[in-house]
């Protein structure tokens, strides 16, 4: 009544009142203000009345007058004039509603229940999706939420399950669900790249104990390790569950795992009849009786059991073996990612619709993640990322020597650190943009310059998350072991770091660059700008050990430079041979 009412008044057409606001895609109500009493000035933009208003709103939302925001005001209609009466000068009569008119009227109140029809049909659609979501609770594995400031690991896992239609043929139809493909997926800070790591399933590796079903008093049955065993088994053996092949990938590796995604046969197949098949490409002709694949050389669409028997199939690549297989596996993730990214499918709402429906029902993730919303978020975040800066990569291996016929994998000793600890510290395998590259030589700069004397260094050392200890202990090697006597242990620090940090004041640098060197620290460890006064009341050096310390006189660089690797890029097509 009231839109209706100032309509009128103010000669606006109440259809014209809903406009489409350009920057939510949404249709809003726009009324005109009423005009201000006589005698009561309006508060002018700035003042204690506007303010108080503004403060009564939503946060981050102002309140902004018709035309502030980019979206148009209501239109305003031109006055009918009245027809002239005979012997009467022209005045001002009331015009008589028309039949366009009244149905304006009418179509202005249907907008707004179909509005809000719309908007409860999004949400039961939303609570739906919930619905088809599968979560399980794996304790402290992993992390609890999801952040869109930092970097994160998702653990991706197919499982050899036969679980689903059709899908009892494929051979061990008894599967309780072994980690059959594993993709260990990091996505960097600045979303500028990300990096896929696949593990081998047949690396041998030592399981770790850990958490298998929740109990009523909410603590949770342990499940004891095993060692030199496949890393499979790290699922569904002995009841385990995804959080346990979390933990075993740690201790492999030494990256802490966030979350993780896991999907079975059928994920494949939906997925990939979602977006309408996803293209291949082979540079032979393959036939093979156990997965049942059969295409021809060249450039093919697959989607369905047509695309399971693609990723599955292992002996017809390379050496028949499960390595090959991976590269495959890592070719068609790229291709699927490049289609359901591409405007094809982002501009089909039925594409749309079938790809989360698919999705929904193919996943099982860690309760951490385990509503909708985050599982957007995450998609949206990884999106950011350019394909040429996705890159395809595997835990570099090396023939198991335990073995005379060689059908397992070990961790290669030699290679395999150096690229552990690039996905750990959050550096690209791809080339990044040139304004990173300026930040990070910027940053490796303050390595540069002269070093004083051990003997002068002047620093304080707090325990900021390392182990219990660590700051009397790194005190004991520096004095002892370095010469650094002026040298003082302040206990915990006032916050819980996880990389160690250098802190210093310009005129300390030469003595910072000595004690980075003694420590082992990389230029980003230091933090210049800060100190502090000792007890002497000179300036002296912050050392606050972080989680990331190791023991003292143990180096703690942090690469700057990824190590080169076998690698594929989400952005190339490559014909599977």
């Amino acid at each position: 009544m009231d839109a209706q009412g100032r309509g009128r008044a103010d000669n606006i057409d109440p259809a014209d009142q809903w406009v489409l606001n350009p920057n939510t895609g949404e249709y809003e109500l726009r009324l005109t203000p009423s005009a201000p009493q006589s005698g009561v000035p309006r508060p002018r933009r700035g003042s204690g009345a506007s303010a108080g208003a503004r403060a009564r709103t939503a946060p981050g939302r102002d309140r902004e007058a018709p035309g502030t925001t980019g979206v148009p005001g209501p239109r305003r209609r031109r006055p009918e004039p009245p027809e002239p009466v005979p012997g009467r000068r022209r005045g001002r009569t009331k015009p008589k509603k028309s039949k366009a008119k009244k149905i304006l009227l009418w179509t202005g109140g249907t907008m707004a229940f179909l509005l809000v029809a719309v908007s409860a049909a999004g949400y039961a659609y939303l609570k739906h999706l919930e619905g088809n979501v599968n979560t399980t609770d794996i304790g402290s594995s992993g992390k609890n939420g999801f952040s869109k400031d930092d970097a994160f690991n998702i653990l991706i896992i197919g499982t050899d399950k036969r679980t689903g239609k059709g899908n009892e043929g494929y051979g061990d139809k008894n599967s309780v669900g072994h980690a059959d493909t594993n993709i260990l997926l990091h996505v960097s800070k600045d979303r500028t790249n990300a990096t896929a790591m696949s593990i081998p399933r047949d690396l041998i590796v030592n399981v770790p104990n850990c958490k298998g079903t929740k109990r009523s008093d909410g603590t949770y049955d342990t499940i004891k390790g095993t060692e030199n065993v496949r890393f499979n088994t790290s699922l569904g053996q002995a009841g385990r569950n995804p959080g346990c092949t979390m933990d075993t990938v740690k201790a492999v590796t030494g990256i802490t795992v966030d979350h993780f995604m896991m999907a079975d046969f059928n994920a494949v197949k939906t997925l990939t009849s979602a977006v309408g098949g996803v293209n291949v490409c082979l540079a032979k002709d393959v036939n093979d009786p156990d997965s049942h694949l059969k295409l021809s050389k060249g450039k093919h669409t697959i989607e369905g059991e047509q695309a399971l028997a693609f990723v599955r199939t292992r002996h017809s690549f390379g050496n028949q073996g499960d390595l090959d297989r991976i590269k495959v596996q890592q070719q068609f993730m790229g291709s699927l990612m490049r289609k359901m990214s591409s405007s094809d499918t982002l501009t089909s709402p039925r594409k749309l619709i079938k790809l989360a429906e698919a999705a929904t029902k193919a996943l099982t993730v860690d309760t951490g993640i385990g509503n909708v919303s985050t599982l957007k978020d995450i998609a949206l975040e990884l999106k950011k990322v350019p394909p040429k800066n996705i890159t395809f990569t595997t835990v570099p291996v090396i023939d198991n020597p335990a073995e005379k016929v060689h059908a397992t994998v070990v961790v290669n000793p030699t290679t395999s650190q150096a690229v552990f600890d690039a996905i750990k510290n959050d550096v690209s395998f791809t080339a990044v943009k040139q304004k990173e590259k300026k930040e990070k030589a910027a940053v490796a700069a303050r390595l540069k310059g002269s070093r004083s004397a051990a003997s002068e260094i002047r620093v304080d050392i707090y325990n900021g998350g390392a182990a219990a200890g660590s700051a009397q202990e790194t005190l004991n090697w520096l004095q002892n072991d370095e010469g650094v006597l002026k040298s003082s242990q302040l206990g915990n620090a006032d916050e819980t770091l996880s990389k160690t940090t250098l802190e210093y004041s310009p005129d300390q640098a030469d003595q910072a660059r000595k004690l980075a060197d003694l420590m082992g620290l990389s230029a980003s460890a230091m933090k210049p700008g800060t100190s502090e006064k000792n007890s002497q009341g000179l300036p002296a050096i912050v050392l606050t050990l972080g989680k990331d310390f190791k023991g003292a006189g143990v180096p703690m660089s942090t690469p700057t430079k990824a190590p080169d690797v076998d690698k594929s890029t989400a952005d190339k097509t490559v014909c599977a041979s």
